[in-house]
């Protein structure tokens, strides 16, 4: 039965909710992939932690610019994440286990002031997907590949509508390049100071051949 506090949001089913029970139904019919896809829709974002590390990590043999962009990465996604959340509850779209009661779900319907536009978890990937842009555009198309997965999950799970994840990526990119475009030039200066301090062995790789010759 639908949640009478979910009328008072706004109903996202009219944009995309054709696709969005194609999509579900294909869920349906794939139940064996079901339990897999659920796993992977939160574990998944560890690949973003994960390629984030990588970029701090092969930072630490490049200039200060580049570790500055490497620390900034986090802080980037962090913000357009924020953003995100901001947009949500002024948007308040209802879940489509709301609107769409009677399509196929994998995840249990959330609390009606759990809103839908856009989706975090896509915000999260893809605002990882600018913000190593910037520094290592390798890790960045990869990046892309997992976030482009990662949307498609929370479709599949029938968390979101298409639109949602869309959405997400039309925020998350602009606003985590950039928050990491001027966080790379703002904190230029105080990255430098402490590549140079106590944390020079976290910032800094030690020359090829240091430990060897100790």
């Amino acid at each position: 039965m639908t949640n009478p506090a979910a009328h008072l949001a706004f109903d996202g089913s009219g944009i995309d909710g054709s696709l969005f029970t194609t999509v579900t139904d294909f869920a349906r019919d794939t139940r064996w992939l079901n339990t897999p896809i659920d796993l992977w829709t939160n574990a998944g974002l560890g690949v973003f932690a994960v390629l984030m590390l990588i970029g701090w990590w092969n930072a630490r043999r490049r200039d200060t610019s580049a570790m500055t962009l490497a620390l900034a990465a986090p802080v980037a996604v962090g913000f357009a994440f924020a953003v995100a959340e901001v947009a949500k509850k002024l948007i308040a779209e209802a879940r489509p286990c709301y609107a769409l009661p009677h399509d196929y779900f994998v995840d249990s319907c959330p609390a009606p002031s759990d809103y839908a536009f856009p989706s975090g978890h896509s915000t999260t990937a893809f605002a990882t997907v600018a913000a190593l842009w910037v520094l290592d555009r390798r890790l960045s198309v990869i990046a892309a590949a997992f976030a482009v997965f990662e949307g498609f999950t929370r479709v599949y799970l029938g968390d979101h509508y298409p639109h949602d994840v869309i959405g997400a990526a039309l925020l998350a990119v602009p606003v985590a390049y950039l928050a990491s475009r001027i966080l790379g030039r703002v904190a230029l200066p105080l990255v430098a100071r402490l590549r140079t301090g106590a944390l020079s062995p976290v910032l800094t790789a030690a020359p090829g051949g240091a430990h060897a010759a100790r």
